[in-house]
């Protein structure tokens, strides 16, 4: 007997570029199979074909052995198929509730059965949240939560209509480890029911442990079927890249000099608190803490995006004046924010486009664009990046979320800058493209670029990172040198109620 979904022979061919090249895959029930690949590897068309977003060219897809047709969303919905995108789909300025209920919304009973119930929406959202481990009130605007927060608002949506299988495409992106367990506890108690769970993410670790079966993607094709627990973590990546990568973290050491930035006693209405560190050339400055800690509001204050209330910026030694993102850009400072698709992107403009976007007067001349400078700056970070796109005059919409990534860094690094903000720059993005951002933050640094780096990921602070400042709840609580520095020092400053002597 088969699976409970089984795909055979997928493919899908958008311009340029043959996403999908005859696909198999397969998911049972009570089962968790991941589906695991490099970006660009065909795992979010496939994922898409199976949400009815996108139609196949060929191939079969199959439910509890008999033929199905999933042409529209709704038709991948009423087959019991429900999927978690890694950028949420969710409508900001709606409640909590009404995002979870969005398209089968309560209604009264009764003569009254035009009219929504609101309290019985709420009453019912509440215990959804409940499951999805959320808690806050699901009458505030999902605009107000958040990316974490966001993220449980989704699993809840997928608990709300009692799937048969759950596409979980990089759901623990955003979340804290505490989070991630509650997670994992609720793919749990979704395998014990009998539901299917696809779990699609970059984090090996989370694989192997939740995972009973792996299928891995390259270039489109499929390359392997695995049993989890008879898979090494080097066969695994062999497998996505085709390649040995060697050594993940690849930072070379660069010569840190003066000081170029110095900020005292920074505040923002976004619960910003005296908060004072430095910056030198060729330095990479990691900033770690817990999701919530005020690490991105930090960024926004420095950046110009939110307004300070306190504090003071230097840069080589002398006051400047920050009140907007243009400013920063104009003392040098670039920044690569959390949410590309949000923050750091247009998505309906193309490659050339966003790469160019920050810094037009390089490419322009008495207020005309001159296309062979676009062209001529836009190749150099496509070839310098290894940027995949079938042209520079393709909608960024269509490409992967790690070329997605590369644009962002792309736009910035097209401003020359000397200071440069990376928030959380390798969420989402495969083994091989995490590599290469990497090996480009040490390239920087040996260029006397001095960055800040946010990340979530403890190893990945610790393995790139010349100083760490851990932050909690606005404040900075701590700093350590790399050499001094350990997953439980972190971890205990960034718990610390009180704040104590700085490392």
């Amino acid at each position: 007997m088969g699976s409970m979904l089984e795909v055979h022979g997928l493919s899908k061919r958008f311009p340029g570029v043959q996403a999908l090249d005859r696909v198999d895959f397969d998911v049972d029930a009570g089962e968790v199979v991941g589906l695991i690949g490099e970006n660009g590897a065909g795992k979010s068309t496939l994922i898409k074909v199976l949400a009815g977003v996108h139609r196949a060219d060929e191939g079969q897809v199959l439910l509890n052995g008999e033929p199905v047709g999933i042409h529209t969303p709704q038709d991948s919905f009423s087959l019991g198929i429900s999927v978690i995108f890694q950028e949420l789909n969710l409508v900001g300025n709606l409640s909590v509730a009404e995002n979870i209920f969005l398209g089968r919304e309560l209604r009264s009973p009764g003569v009254l059965r035009s009219f929504l119930d609101f309290g019985r929406t709420t009453q019912r959202a509440q215990q959804l949240m409940q499951q999805a481990g959320l808690n806050c009130d699901p009458r505030l605007a999902v605009e107000e939560l958040s990316l974490s927060h966001k993220q449980m608002v989704e699993v809840a949506k997928a608990l709300s209509i009692n799937s048969k299988i759950i596409i979980m495409d990089e759901p623990t992106s955003t979340l804290t480890g505490q989070e991630t367990e509650l997670l994992f506890q609720i793919i749990e108690r979704l395998k014990s029911s009998g539901v299917a769970v696809v779990f699609v993410s970059h984090k090996l670790d989370e694989v192997f442990r939740i995972c009973d079966r792996l299928h891995v993607l390259r270039d489109g094709r499929h390359v392997g079927a695995l049993q989890t627990a008879r898979t090494s973590r080097d066969e695994l990546i062999r497998l996505m890249v085709g390649r040995d990568l060697g050594t993940l973290f690849v930072k070379q050491e660069a010569q840190i000099s003066d000081t170029v930035l110095e900020v005292r006693d920074l505040g923002s209405p976004k619960g910003i608190e005296h908060v004072s560190f430095d910056l030198h050339r060729g330095e990479i400055l990691g900033f770690a803490g817990l999701v919530g800690s005020g690490r991105t509001e930090v960024m926004r204050a420095l950046f110009g995006i939110d307004k300070r209330t306190s504090g003071e910026i230097l840069i080589d030694g002398r006051p400047v004046s920050i009140h907007s993102p243009s400013d920063a850009i104009a003392h040098g400072i670039g920044f690569v924010p959390e949410d590309r698709q949000v923050q750091g992107l247009v998505l309906g403009m193309d490659v050339r486009q966003n790469v160019t976007l920050a810094s037009l007067q390089a490419v322009s001349e008495r207020g005309f664009l001159i296309d062979a400078r676009e062209q001529g700056v836009t190749g150099s970070f496509i070839e310098k990046l290894s940027i995949r796109t079938p042209s520079q005059e393709q909608i960024v919409v269509n490409l992967s979320g790690g070329n997605q990534q590369k644009v962002v860094v792309s736009k910035w690094l097209a401003t020359n800058p000397r200071i440069l903000i990376l928030d959380e720059p390798t969420r989402g993005i495969d083994v091989g493209a995490k590599k290469e951002i990497h090996r480009l933050m040490s390239q920087l640094a040996c260029q006397n670029v001095a960055i800040i780096m946010i990340s979530s990921e403890l190893s990945e602070i610790l393995a790139m990172s010349d100083r760490i400042v851990v932050m909690h709840e606005g404040r900075k609580k701590g700093e350590l040198d790399r050499a001094q520095a350990s997953q439980e020092k972190i971890m205990e400053i960034a718990l610390r109620q009180t704040d104590q002597g700085v490392a």
